[in-house]
């Protein structure tokens, strides 16, 4: 009775609610374990629009692609960044960026993704080309013959040092890789926290996360970035910036270099691995990703190997269509972001169709692209990967239908509108330069014949992890 009476009991135009029987909790257990499963069965159940409550939140679901431009594009009524701001403040230990203590820190920091867009955007991918290359080459130096690695734990070794170092600048001592490998095994562990510090579980009752996390934010104190060599323009701005205020300590500048740390790798390293299994799953989709990068190179001039430093243009990155669609078949296939934002006033949001949806102040709307990325009608089996879903004729393919009509929006793993990653573009530059050296230098086929699957523990963060890791073997290509 009470489930019913609270889905019915609502102001006139606020969609159902769908409240759950569990005091504070709602739904957030069933939500938390498959939610893309309990999304579409409430679809099925209440329409496009519908209220859920979870975890003391009050979040209305639009489920229509088609009404996504609404959303996106109310940005005055429904913000987005004031509820990052808290969350990431949170789970990296910064102080809020509040407009009183830290006038325009916001806006300023903001300003500064410029420096991963046009020409600075060159800059630092050619950075990160050549310190893929160098990884790549330390790498084969070591494998004389065919080497067998665990492949998340390679994608995370190779993308987590040549963005560390594009970023940050490279460690002086002899022995620079092992103190980046240990950052990074420290950040691993932090981490798998992720998901419970996002789901605003305190930190006290992780282990040892919160030690774990002031013993990472303090290999960014300012004393110790000093000595990195060849750090990024972006970096060095950001700290040109966090110098004007005073009120900012040492540990909180360094806190929030940790974020962007973790903003540029904890999405991509998963990203690259999901890219890298798929292909290796699907010989004709290595075969036809290779015959690009080889035919590149030969029209080039440019020699493959180790030894040799390959030059790729922003032009050139982009001209590699089959590179390109197979990466945006595994980004569709492996990407679960919920893209949120918060009501600033009691309003009515508009839709298509004449339709309204009332809003109090204080509420919570999300997109979850995932249900459009899975839907049949606009993209055929979609649980199958086809690395030549976005080419048409030869060209990317750019339009999509649902019921006959045309989508402005089919494909969203960076997220939307004001919340879209602001470095998507050096992200998909990263993935296809560590594809192209691996595929260009390398022979590579998978060691074991196990299935990996998505790990559900993500499922509205961002990129899915893999359930399990897998076995592959690599060599130098004759």
């Amino acid at each position: 009775l009470f489930f019913f009476f609270s889905v019915f009991n609502r102001k006139t135009g606020e969609p159902p609610l769908i409240n759950g029987w569990i005091p504070y909790l709602g739904k957030a257990l069933i939500f938390r374990k498959d939610a893309y499963k309990f999304l579409l069965d409430q679809q099925k159940k209440f329409g496009d629009i519908f209220t859920v409550h979870i975890a003391g939140r009050y979040i209305t679901f639009i489920m229509d692609p088609f009404q996504y431009v609404y959303v996106i594009r109310n940005s005055k009524q429904l913000e987005f960044h004031e509820f990052a701001n808290k969350m990431a403040s949170k789970t990296f230990d910064y102080p809020a960026l509040s407009k009183g203590k830290f006038p325009e820190l916001k806006e300023n920091l903001h300003r500064i993704y410029q420096y991963l867009q046009g020409k600075p955007l060159d800059i630092i991918s050619d950075h990160m080309m050549k310190n893929l290359q160098d990884i790549f080459e330390w790498k084969c130096s070591q494998a004389t013959d065919w080497e067998t690695e665990k492949m998340y734990k390679f994608c995370c070794s190779v993308m987590f040092e040549a963005s560390f170092v594009t970023l940050y600048g490279r460690v002086p001592a002899a022995d620079g890789h092992k103190v980046i490998s240990e950052i990074r095994d420290k950040f691993i562990k932090f981490d798998a926290s992720f998901p419970y510090l996002a789901a605003n579980i305190p930190i006290e009752l992780l282990g040892a996360t919160k030690k774990v996390r002031k013993e990472l934010i303090h290999h960014f104190l300012l004393q110790n970035m000093t000595k990195w060599l060849g750090g990024s323009k972006v970096v060095q701005a950001r700290q040109d910036i966090f110098e004007k205020y005073e009120l900012l300590g040492d540990y909180d500048k360094a806190a929030h270099h940790f974020a962007f740390l973790w903003a540029s790798v904890g999405n991509t390293i998963p990203a690259t691995f999901w890219a890298m299994y798929y292909l290796l799953r699907h010989p004709e989709a290595l075969a036809a990703v290779r015959d690009e990068i080889d035919h590149l190179l030969q029209s080039t001039g440019q020699k493959r190997g180790p030894t040799y430093n390959i030059h790729l243009t922003r032009e050139q990155l982009d001209n590699l269509v089959y590179l390109e669609s197979a990466l945006n078949e595994s980004l569709r296939m492996c990407s679960s972001s919920m893209n949120i934002r918060i009501s600033q006033e009691d309003f009515v949001l508009k839709l298509e169709g004449n339709q309204e949806v009332v809003l109090r102040k204080g509420d919570w709307i999300a997109l979850y692209p995932q249900i459009l990325h899975m839907d049949p009608e606009v993209y055929e089996d979609p649980k199958e990967y086809k690395f030549d879903r976005y080419i048409e004729n030869g060209k990317k393919k750019t339009t999509f239908y649902k019921a006959g009509r045309k989508l402005k929006y089919f494909l969203m793993p960076f997220g939307s509108g004001i919340s879209m990653c602001p470095g998507r573009f050096l992200a998909m530059n990263e993935m296809k330069m560590f594809l192209f050296i691996l595929l260009s230098h390398f022979d590579v086929e998978l060691a074991e014949n196990k299935a990996v699957r998505l790990d559900n523990s993500r499922m509205g963060l961002g990129i899915l992890l893999p359930d399990v890791d897998i076995a592959f073997r690599y060599k130098l290509r004759s």
